[in-house]
């Protein structure tokens, strides 16, 4: 029975880091890409109104619902460091836990509440746009590759 669920957890954890990793990559390679090349306004409402919608979306369950089941991996790692997958499971928590959901929540999520609070057509707003691409685009390619490694440490667990 532990078996079968410490199995059904290294699954989902892979198969939830890769799927944000999908959209953070996404998000990185050609989506900021399109909303930079729109006039200012534009692409600050656009990106003011994903994120509303994302935290209301399946996207959100499939985020947190990762970090939890990779803390639960990372959790029975340390408890069971004689199992040959539990470095597998360790890095796979820490690179996700840390490298996507607290990173999100510290650089990404603070970084959203300043656009939120910006209105799209006035000078400070388009201050905060330029800054916004740079920054917001780069820690979440640090999260994209964070999650995909998450990935492959889940995968290397699975016997």
């Amino acid at each position: 029975m532990m078996e079968s669920l410490l199995i059904a957890l290294t699954w989902i954890s892979a198969l939830g880091s890769a799927l944000i990793a999908g959209v953070f990559f996404a998000f990185s390679t050609f989506i900021m890409q399109a909303l930079g090349k729109r006039p200012p306004a534009e692409g600050i409402a656009a990106m003011q109104e994903i994120n509303v919608v994302v935290v209301r979306s399946a996207f959100i369950v499939v985020f947190v619902g990762t970090a939890v089941t990779s803390a639960l991996l990372g959790g029975v790692a340390l408890l069971k460091l004689d199992d040959t997958r539990a470095p597998y499971w360790l890095a796979g928590a820490a690179l996700y836990v840390l490298g996507a959901f607290v990173l999100t929540m510290v650089r990404n999520v603070p970084l959203n509440d300043a656009l939120a609070a910006s209105e799209p057509t006035g000078l400070q707003g388009r201050d905060v746009w330029t800054r916004y691409l740079t920054d917001w685009t780069k820690w979440n390619t640090v999260r994209t590759v964070a999650s995909l490694l998450a990935t492959a440490a889940f995968v290397a667990a699975i016997d």
